[in-house]
């Protein structure tokens, strides 16, 4: 059978951002600019591997922002490990797959956010995990299609599962899109060199990334302003965002949700900090 022509749009653009010293010879956080804005959150009801839990499709306002160009990584995390504890202890080298510059992972919900506390006390800015909508958004970078390369994804630009999956009766393509590679394990954050049109990298696979919000099994009653969903819903359940290096492509889509418990730790669950428009903290 004749393969179907897909197109890969690669939009990335130009944008400000800051970036936070951590400590010396570790990568500073790039903190890149969201700029406010409207969109659709959510899939249509025709988007191929769509689930129900993407809908109702809705507007939602957001406020600016600045979002790391990359997850954490495993240098930046041990940086911060080292800062004055807030809440909890944190360990040292929670990550399976070990390397300065690959993602960290094996964190929880909780570890995150003293993480975000951490920096927040030690550079008086507020740092914080996303919401689930200010991720969409970023994500997005102003696309409709299910990723934000276009309607399908490849292994030569994002780290997920790309041979099939017969245990699980899942492919390893996503539409039009060829099968791939299955790397099996975590990349670096600047591996595949490519951002979207916000200039953030890594949106689509190569760790899970942990959002602010309660888990809620539809959008209905969601803030139309981007704040946290965090009224109702079950707090025992966090939002994930983005895939990972051990799913398939249409987990990696941008409307795609899921959770997690808050406490769970896995070698394919990380993320990446936010901040409010630099200002002092109280």
């Amino acid at each position: 059978m004749q393969t179907q022509p897909f197109t890969i749009s690669q939009r990335q653009g130009k944008n400000q951002y800051y970036e936070e010293p951590l400590t010396p010879n570790v990568r500073s956080l790039e903190m890149v600019r969201i700029s406010a804005g409207t969109f659709l959150m959510g899939s249509p009801k025709g988007e191929l591997k769509r689930s129900s839990n993407e809908g109702p499709q809705h507007q939602v306002t957001v406020s600016e922002f600045f979002m790391a160009r990359y997850p954490v990584t495993q240098s930046q995390w041990q940086a911060v490990v080292a800062m004055s504890q807030v809440n909890q202890k944190l360990e040292v080298e929670p990550s399976r797959f070990q390397g300065d510059d690959r993602p960290v992972e094996n964190v929880s919900w909780y570890d995150a956010v003293e993480f975000c506390d951490r920096i927040s006390a030690h550079t008086h800015r507020i740092y914080r995990l996303p919401t689930e909508a200010e991720w969409e958004y970023a994500c997005r970078a102003g696309t409709t299609t299910p990723f934000h390369f276009g309607e399908t994804i490849i292994t030569d630009l994002a780290n997920y599962r790309g041979t099939d999956d017969k245990k699980l009766g899942v492919s390893g393509s996503y539409g039009p899109g060829p099968k791939g590679k299955y790397r099996q394990e975590t990349t670096p954050v600047d591996h595949f060199d490519i951002a979207n049109a916000f200039g953030l990298c890594d949106m689509h696979g190569n760790v899970w990334e942990w959002c602010q919000d309660h888990w809620h099994d539809s959008y209905k009653g969601a803030p139309a302003d981007g704040s946290a969903w965090t009224k109702g819903g079950n707090s025992n359940r966090r939002v994930l965002r983005g895939g990972s290096w051990d799913f398939d492509p249409e987990i990696c889509r941008s409307a795609r949700r899921d959770y997690y418990g808050p406490e769970v730790r896995n070698d394919f669950i990380g993320f990446r900090v936010v901040s409010e428009p630099p200002r002092s903290l109280q």
